[in-house]
């Protein structure tokens, strides 16, 4: 063993895994490494002994996250071991002892360092790269790519990623871009992660026991009976597995002793979940929920039960270690972010953890969670990002998420990321994974994703503006292009293309092939005659088109439909009476909490057997209906399941106002260019003839081949040179408009690019077209903050209310910025590349409030108004994005007075609850 390596291993509590000697040993003999291991297996070690090893040799080691989350917590892990002078923070918001010889910081800020030629590069021997599959992430992968290819050659990278399906492939790209670089794939997870799924209030084992766990294991058999039956659910999960002790609401028989129909399966509350989990001695758990109103719903459920989790000691403890996290943060503030009751679900033993949250009390649930006094926690999925919260356990209530435009099924690599957070290293000898059951839900694909480890890494690298005058004016016009044919995106598509020239070979033959077959049959079938090979195609042709267009039409209805039922469930009131398609007679459903949105509406309804429910439109595939109203009695509102039988009372008087059907099933109507092809294949002299299929199926082959051969030549023209054709219509539209000059036939960038190279952000150009421009000159600190947040915000969801200005040259000022983006626009499209980010207005009042002295709730109610949907933690941190671009606006202004008051308004913003908890 090395020498340093021993006196590393000597300081830690455990012995190193195999990977992590191997991983180690590789950075002493001065290699880089890429380590791909499960979450939890301990890949931080290996990214300690580089920082640990800079420090031993007198060089640097920066440590780069994705997140700053995770940075902060690296930092303070750090400074624990190596001493608060020897290790730095650099985040964006936050600058501490940034000279140190470690420093911790988000990988943005490495590329800003690159680009700027920062001194803080002298001596840095070694970067680690956290989370480095982050590089697959669509809005900021880009950045890996960037500074993996940028730092300077002498410097070892060590690659920090879950495990992935193509680690080979990505470990060719950094040998051959940055040198000699060892693979070392470890898929053993050291706390040993078992699979359950939790069906009612039993938790059964997934797999069989010795069938070969969660690699590929065999579907246990009380599983598979459960697959697919909905009616008699309740029936299956009183059987078999291990059984809560708590009473609860269970299957109560009729006099007959035969179940009753409306004693079918239920979901059970989350309290009654933790109150299992607990008794099973499987807490403390995460449950991922998809979305923070969940999240914050789910801990509302906890706090009006009777749950605690706690003892009296350890609820003074969490008293005591929330009031020290706070005590910076306002009282009036507190009051506006709901403090009293969320410390009260702390002492409780439960909390959320989501985005929205502020980023101080972000860090409180964390620090409760690794102390083991909150033992519950509700998050959303950013939580798997690699912050240091394991649990015992980790709960999934669903398999699938809204991805910002629909709701899609979870992948393996997500599955996997998430249920990584089981089993805590030192504490458990196992992990879980529970899976709440719902009739929908196939256990299938739950041991699919159970099983399915890996997932690819594909890169998102492609150049951007600012990007591209930075590679200019570093390193020139040919090494810029060659550096991104360097990059992984071009490694991908360069290696794909070999294979896909290949298959399009092979498709070319098969299509020449099935032509020589039409041409045969038609000599078999009619020898001697005319009948043209080509009208035969062209008869499959058309078929196949209609074929494409019912299908085209049906996914259309299909979301007309889907569109149908949110509104319908939108527009549901407290009290409205729905009928609901069923296969017999339409079932009525008493609406007993609306919807508290109108994008995705999950109104809560008991219906008229008893079941009790929030439901959403992937439900129905037909729009329930409106057949009255009626009121409904308090205990129902607030306790909806409790107090089901009062909604069933007052549903009973709307039996006759019942409809005698409603459709089930969609009625398809075709359209006109079905109608037209149809009537073209009438009309066609193959439809008529006698032995038209002999001939069709063999053409089908032809056309078939010939839209594989199309498909192949598309793809491959696409990815041919694609980054470098991109950078040069980058260069081509900054030229005109000035950022970029030809000298001596090569491009250089000008005074204007150098200001651009310093902007950091979506909307880069925009911002420096503001500057430019001088749109932005005239506004005081308050109006400018105002208007550059147009450059930042990006509103989660539509809402009601319209975008303001506080005074006349604000709305000035940013109605210039609209017309500057309208302009930029223009000149996009006619360079063939992606249009900019739209500026968004939503949060400029708020903004301009905030900087101009407002409290915490008055420019709520300002976002509110101008109808930005914002949490406290989201207000926050959309002022830290504004503080950051201007930062940079400071930088690169045209005159004096522009860096002034962009000074002014960053010390303006960095106040009360922005400036905690950074």
């Amino acid at each position: 063993m090395a020498n340093h390596l021993q006196e590393f291993q000597a300081r830690q509590s455990f012995p190193l895994d195999p990977f992590q000697r191997t991983a180690c040993e590789a950075i002493e003999e001065d290699r880089g490494v890429l380590v791909c291991a499960p979450t939890g297996a301990g890949k931080t070690i290996v990214g300690e002994f580089a920082v640990s090893l800079a420090l031993s040799r007198g060089t640097k080691c920066f440590y780069t996250t994705p997140i700053k989350a995770l940075s902060n917590q690296k930092f303070h892990d750090l400074v624990e071991t190596h001493g608060a002078e020897n290790v730095g923070l650099l985040t964006g918001d936050v600058s501490i002892n940034h000279d140190a010889d470690v420093v911790v910081m988000t990988t943005e800020v490495l590329r800003n360092m690159i680009y700027a030629q920062s001194a803080t590069l002298d001596r840095l021997s070694h970067v680690v790269m956290d989370e480095i599959h982050f590089l697959a992430d669509r809005s900021r992968g880009a950045v890996w790519e960037e500074a993996i290819l940028n730092l300077d050659e002498g410097v070892r990278v060590i690659g920090l990623s879950a495990t992935v399906s193509n680690s080979e492939e990505f470990g060719r790209w950094l040998n051959a871009v940055r040198g000699d670089t060892e693979v070392i794939v470890d898929e053993h997870r050291p706390i040993p992660l078992r699979q359950w799924m939790m069906v009612g209030k039993r938790v059964h084992p997934l797999f069989e026991e010795g069938s070969g766990g969660e690699v590929n294991g065999r579907l246990a058999a009380h599983i598979e009976r459960i697959e697919g039956v909905e009616d008699t659910a309740w029936k299956r999960a009183s059987s078999g597995g291990f059984r809560s002790r708590t009473p609860g609401r269970g299957t109560k028989p009729s006099r007959s002793g035969a179940p009753r129909s409306r004693d079918r399966y239920r979901p059970i509350g989350r309290p009654e979940m933790l109150s299992i989990l607990d008794e099973l001695e499987m807490l403390p758990a995460i449950t991922f929920i998809f979305s923070r109103a969940g999240c914050d719903a789910a801990l509302f459920q906890c706090q009006r039960s009777h749950l605690v989790l706690t003892s009296d000691e350890e609820a003074a403890e969490i008293a005591r270690i929330v009031d020290a996290g706070v005590e910076e943060i306002p009282e009036d503030d507190l009051k506006v972010l709901g403090f009293r009751q969320w410390k009260a679900a702390l002492q409780r033993g439960f909390a959320a953890h989501h985005a929205g949250m502020l980023p101080a009390f972000r860090h409180i649930v964390e620090t409760l969670f690794v102390k083991g006094l909150v033992r519950a926690v509700f998050a959303t999925e950013t939580l798997a990002l690699g912050i240091n919260m394991p649990a015992r356990t980790v709960v999934l209530e669903k398999l699938v998420k809204f991805d910002g435009e629909g709701h899609v099924d979870l992948t393996p690599g997500q599955y996997t990321q998430l249920t990584g957070r089981a089993g805590r290293r030192g504490i458990d000898t196992i992990g879980n994974a529970v899976v709440q059951w719902a009739p929908a839900m196939d256990p299938r694909q739950v041991a699919g994703l159970a099983s399915t480890r890996t997932y690819p890494l594909n890169s998102t690298f492609t150049p951007g503006y600012n990007m591209s005058v930075n590679l200019l004016q570093t390193m020139g016009f040919d090494a810029a292009h060659r550096l991104i044919d360097m990059s992984f995106a071009q490694f991908q598509a360069d290696g794909s293309v070999v294979e896909e020239v290949r298959a399009l070979e092979q498709a070319e033959q098969k299509h020449a092939k099935a032509r020589r077959h039409i041409e045969a049959l038609v000599e078999q079938l009619a020898p001697g005659s005319n009948t043209p090979v080509d009208d035969i195609i062209e008869y499959v042709d058309l078929r196949a088109r209609l074929s494409d267009e019912e299908k085209r039409a049906h996914r259309h209805n299909i979301e007309q439909r889907e569109q149908e039922i949110i509104k319908v469930l939108g527009r549901a009131q407290l009290g409205d009476v729905l009928a609901v398609p069923s296969k017999k007679r339409p079932k009525l459903a008493l609406v007993v909490q609306p919807a508290s949105s109108q994008r995705d509406p999950r109104p809560w309804v008991t219906f008229e057997d008893g079941y009790s429910a929030r439901i959403d439109a992937t439900q129905f595939a037909m729009p329930p209906i409106t057949i009255g109203a009626t009121r409904v009695p308090r205990p129902a509102v607030a306790h909806p399941r409790k107090h089901a039988r009062l909604a069933v009372q007052a549903l009973a008087k709307f039996g006759a106002k019942r409809p005698k059907s409603l459709k089930t099933k969609p009625r398809q109507r075709p359209t006109a260019l079905q109608k037209e092809l149809k009537a073209a294949l009438k009309a066609h002299p193959v439809h008529h003839w006698a032995d038209r299929e002999l001939f069709a199926r063999e053409a089908h082959a032809y056309v078939r081949a010939a839209g594989d051969v199309e498909k192949l030549r598309q793809r491959i023209g696409q990815a041919t040179d694609s980054l470098g054709k991109q950078f040069d219509r980058i260069l081509d539209l900054l030229e005109y408009l000035d950022y970029v000059e030809i000298s001596e036939g090569q491009p250089v960038v000008t005074a204007e690019g150098e200001n651009l190279a310093k902007i950091h952000s979506e909307s880069d150009l925009l911002v420096a077209q503001c500057l430019k421009r001088g749109i932005w000159n005239e506004l005081d600190p308050a109006e400018l903050a105002g208007v550059v947040s147009m450059c930042t915000f990006e509103n989660r969801r539509e809402t009601q209310g319209s975008p303001e200005a506080a005074t006349e040259t604000m709305a000035t000022a940013m109605n210039g910025t609209w017309r500057l983006w309208e302009e930029l626009g223009v000149d996009e499209q006619r360079h063939q590349l992606p249009i900019s980010k739209e500026p968004d207005a939503g949060f400029a009042l708020a903004m301009h409030q905030w900087t101009a002295g407002a409290p915490l709730e008055y420019c709520m109610q300002a976002a509110a108004q101008s109808g930005a949907e914002l949490t406290p933690g989201d207000f926050v941190r959309q002022a830290r994005q504004v503080i950051d671009l201007l930062e940079q606006v400071r930088k690169t202004a045209y005159n004096d007075e522009l860096p002034r008051t962009a000074r002014q308004a960053i010390d303006a913003i960095r106040r009360g609850v922005v400036a905690i908890g950074a």
